[in-house]
């Protein structure tokens, strides 16, 4: 696998890890006991740190990335292992 490649699919595991922690540990004014600015929307953060939420999302896409090049090398899971439909069941006996 090229360099390039290995680049490319480790950005997307980025990115997908970024979006999937914005949620956690974020709390809102509400819950964090804070008086709201005017204009505040209710949902908005009060603690958001985006520092924390760089290396957790690198961390995890360098262990995304790693296991994704380490099963193209190896091929632990392929195409076929993942056919989970029925097969078709086989055709015995001349048309009649």
């Amino acid at each position: 696998m090229q360099w390039t490649s290995i680049l490319a699919i480790y950005f997307l595991f980025w990115v997908m890890s970024a979006f999937v922690l914005l949620p956690f540990g974020v709390r809102t004014a509400d819950e964090a006991g804070v008086a709201k600015v005017a204009g505040q929307a209710e949902s908005a953060p009060v603690n958001f740190r985006p520092g924390r939420l760089v290396i957790r999302a690198t961390v995890i896409a360098t262990v995304l990335t790693t296991l994704f090049v380490l099963n193209y090398e190896f091929g632990w899971i392929g195409a076929d292992d993942l056919d989970i439909l029925p097969k078709p069941p086989s055709q015995t006996g001349s048309p009649g």
